[in-house]
């Protein structure tokens, strides 16, 4: 019993850290749904559209992206869905991510058709028209930040994003070089060269209109690019995406956790020494232990 104490603060400790990074990935960029709507008395799309999230929602637990098709009887049943987790989550992240796109699409687009929900981690749509493996390269969210107001640094933006974007790659891209960063990625139901494409375009528009911005962000319907400048490691850690500030807060972490239980050891060792000292048998030193510990909790 005597051991309890310290272990509880460290847990906390520990679930906090950790609870900081989960709540980034699961931060709303953008959302938007379908006008055309099903009744509430259509049990058979109801049904459809209820085992199409929940195979998303499996699947996101050992696969960083999937798509579904579930059928009906009538052409008007069939609903379609797929989801995309950014390419460096680990699973347990990703299907935590696709978990809470689901539950907000259901707040987000009651009785609507189709949805689609992008959070910082993730991407989900589902739709009662097919669009898997459909190019989309249409601009639904694009956020620039404050000029920078040095011309140097927009032309190595200039460069990375070429760099990382132009010279082909996987569905997942990362890079940086000085002190821009970049991010890119696009949807698992493109081909190469859909992608290289789609990822082409969100360049164009992001520099664009982010002309001399410190940061931006420019979403197209299948592929997104995101860049920041000078100190905005930051805000990408911010958001959730690692980078060499991720490594260092760690460690920063773990060595105040190791301080921590490292204190709270010696006050134990500390706290038993007097207790040998002024007490006879052991029960009386477990007493005395037990009577300091309740003290300080006062």
């Amino acid at each position: 019993m005597a051991t309890s104490l310290p272990i509880l603060p460290l847990l906390l400790i520990l679930s906090l850290a950790t609870a900081s990074d989960s709540s980034t990935l699961n931060s709303f960029v953008y959302g938007g749904c379908s006008q055309i709507k099903y009744s509430s008395s259509d049990v058979a799309y109801t049904s459809n559209l209820n085992s199409l999230l929940t195979s998303l929602v499996n699947s996101a637990t050992y696969m960083a992206y999937n798509h579904f098709a579930i059928a009906g009887t009538s052409m008007h049943e069939v609903v379609y869905g797929l989801y995309q987790c950014r390419g460096d989550l680990p699973m347990p992240d990703c299907a935590t991510c696709v978990a809470n796109s689901v539950s907000r699409l259901g707040a987000l687009c009651p009785g609507s058709c189709g949805g689609a929900i992008q959070l910082q981690g993730c991407y989900v749509k589902y739709d009662n028209d097919t669009f898997i493996g459909a190019e989309d390269k249409t601009v639904v969210m694009k956020k620039c930040g404050q000029p920078t107001g040095n011309q140097d640094k927009i032309v190595n933006r200039d460069a990375v994003l070429e760099g990382v974007v132009g010279n082909g790659g996987g569905f997942y891209r990362a890079g940086g070089s000085k002190d821009v960063a970049v991010i890119a990625q696009c949807v698992g139901d493109l081909s190469e060269g859909q992608c290289q494409d789609c990822l082409k375009e969100s360049v164009d528009q992001v520099k664009m209109e982010c002309a001399t911005s410190g940061n931006g962000d420019m979403y197209l319907g299948k592929c997104y690019v995101r860049y920041t400048i000078g100190g905005g490691r930051g805000y990408f850690n911010n958001n959730g995406i690692g980078g060499s500030d991720d490594k260092n807060r760690g460690v920063k972490n773990f060595a105040l956790v190791i301080g921590l239980l490292a204190a709270i050891v010696i006050v134990i060792i500390f706290l038993t020494f007097i207790c040998r000292v002024f007490a006879g048998s052991s029960k009386e030193v477990l007493e005395c232990f037990l009577a300091l510990q309740s003290t300080i909790l006062d």
